[in-house]
């Protein structure tokens, strides 16, 4: 499995729930606090193709999206699929 890396910042209720996802289903993710540190929201931004909303989650190098994006994937079935194939 490629690693997930999820772009949050504090206080963020979305970003909370995405974490919870990722670790209820046990999958390994490495967090990067972005909210007060200019540099790396800028990364988040440049990465994402200029989103700017918290979270974004990343699967290697493939942009995955949102909490909600992360959400319907799970609730269609299909996020680990997405987790595997990328």
């Amino acid at each position: 499995m490629n690693p997930v890396t999820i772009y949050t910042k504090p206080y963020c209720s979305f970003c909370h729930r995405a974490v919870a996802l990722l670790e209820r289903k046990g999958i390994a993710f490495t967090e990067i606090e972005a909210g007060f540190d200019p540099e790396k929201r800028a990364e988040m931004v440049r990465k994402s193709g200029g989103r700017v909303t918290f979270p974004q989650v990343f699967v290697g190098d493939r942009h995955i999206g949102d909490s909600d994006y992360l959400m319907s994937l799970e609730r269609e079935g299909r996020l680990d699929a997405v987790l595997a194939a990328t």
